[in-house]
């Protein structure tokens, strides 16, 4: 029996428009072969930590992990279950791969036109040299293929990160982690460049689930007795001050609000207190993470470690999910946010000093060329990161340059990353991104805004250079 093949345009994401699109294409070309910058994501750093490192089985690798993908499944009425996610109470899930592959298949349909079948149908063909489409009737032949795949040499993690020409990745990571996974690439003798990335949230916004242990944890890695608010800045730094050791060049944060206001100590001490009492009210979290954003930008400023901001997402927004199958299940909610007034005590006080960089990332796009665009083309310290999660997609691209560059321009943006825990989607990502990037300019060029020269050095800018610059790598 013959079946479809995939058909990946040479011209996908340009503008139909002739003159665009030939434009487009030159500007591709001359990007198309970079190095890859990936200044923020979640993939695993103990995939790289083991130089015989398995992914698994394909559905270990491209659906069981991949929140992307079974939040599509899911929303048609498809148990987790029956896809392998694990429950939180240990409950049956399928164990059958070519099962839950199946079904996956069956339903592969559901992807058109969105970004993550645009990723899936790139690295299917560009990365496992799959040909034939995947649905009902191909998915046991195209799993046999790459169960094979993933069996040899060439699908180990650290020979696809050479073969992704990726020139630096880091990971995400608890500030009590231990990084002995970072540890164990040093020590090994490989060259590639994996590096850490100092992420606090789970010490510092002090209603997360779990927050007391984790204080606890903290006083123990750090050394430090973590029972006043002062304790957990001195901790907090000195484990700011070890990732920088292991190779970390920023820090991550993620708050539901941008909201920022500096507590006296006293206030702050009085809130930390209750906090381990478990007495905190919401309103109690509220000031001491707005508080505690405000002393990271000053321990930035102090070791030159770049911030990110993650802002705007209503995490677990099913209960039932979350109860039964925990966090990241793809059940994280956009909601509407407000920069000006929130970000303005941390400004005022800090994003007039060029030795803070300060990324910031929402999910609001409304916010883009009401406020955030007009503060990063103010206050020399703010940057903006690229669209981000549900608009990490053609479309959400076009709209940001449509909605920021104007008031802000390219270079106070900072190129793309990957953001992603799916290690093989890494290139499809970027060649959206410099796709995107290039039609973009290429229309400027079209309408004489720029000319061609300055459209060849932006596209270069966008899509290496300005993330390398950025995050210091």
């Amino acid at each position: 029996m013959s079946h479809s093949q995939f058909q990946l345009s040479p011209d996908r994401c340009f503008d139909p428009e002739p003159t665009q699109r030939n434009i487009a294409r030159r500007l591709y070309e001359t990007v198309a072969d970079l190095p890859l910058i990936c200044p923020h994501g979640h993939v695993d750093p103990r995939v790289f930590a083991d130089p015989d490192y398995s992914f698994g089985s394909p559905a270990d690798l491209l659906i069981i992990p991949d929140h992307y993908v079974f939040r599509m499944l899911y929303s048609q009425g498809i148990p987790m279950e029956s896809l392998g996610v694990p429950r939180r109470d240990g409950g049956p899930v399928e164990q059958d791969h070519r099962k839950i592959w199946q079904t996956f298949a069956e339903n592969f349909f559901l992807f058109r036109g969105t970004p993550t079948g645009l990723w899936l149908a790139a690295e299917f063909v560009e990365v496992f040299g799959i040909k034939e489409k995947l649905n009902g009737d191909t998915a046991q032949s195209i799993y046999d293929q790459l169960e094979s795949l993933l069996a040899t040499p060439e699908f180990r993690p650290r020979a696809l990160y050479e073969r992704f020409n990726i020139e630096a990745l880091t990971t995400t990571d608890a500030a009590t982690d231990t990084l002995t996974h970072h540890q164990a690439i040093r020590d090994s003798g490989w060259a590639g460049d994996i590096r850490p990335t100092f992420r606090p949230d789970a010490v510092v916004n002090i209603l997360t689930p779990g927050w007391r242990d984790d204080i606890d944890l903290l006083s123990e890695v750090s050394g430090v007795p973590v029972d006043s608010c002062a304790a957990l800045l001195q901790a907090l730094e000195q484990r700011r001050e070890f990732f920088k050791g292991m190779g970390a060049t920023a820090t991550d944060h993620a708050a539901e609000t941008a909201y920022t206001s500096e507590l006296t100590p006293g206030q702050a001490e009085a809130i930390f207190q209750r906090a381990l009492r478990g007495q905190a009210s919401a309103d109690d979290a509220r000031q001491f993470t707005g508080h505690m954003m405000m002393e990271m930008a000053r321990m930035s400023i102090e070791d030159g470690l770049v911030m990110q901001m993650h802002v705007g997402s209503l995490r677990s927004h099913n209960a039932f999910v979350a109860e039964r199958f925990g966090k990241d299940k793809g059940d994280d909610i956009p909601i509407v946010s407000e920069f000006t007034r929130n970000l303005r005590p941390l400004l005022n006080k800090y994003g007039n000093d060029p030795r803070l960089t300060l990324i910031l990332f929402c999910l609001d796009e409304s916010t883009y060329s009401r406020e955030l665009a007009p503060l990063a083309g103010h206050y020399p310290a703010l940057r903006l990161g690229p669209p981000w999660w549900f608009f990490d997609s053609v479309n959400g691209m076009v709209r940001y340059r449509e909605l920021v560059h104007e008031t802000a321009g390219l270079y106070n943006t900072v190129g793309f990353n990957d953001d992603t825990r799916a290690f093989p989607s890494i290139p499809a990502r970027h060649d959206v991104w410099r796709r995107v990037d290039c039609n973009w300019l290429a229309g400027l060029v079209a309408r004489g805004m720029i000319d061609m020269e300055d459209a060849l050095e932006m596209a270069k800018d966008s899509a290496y250079a300005l993330a390398k610059k950025a995050y210091k790598l």
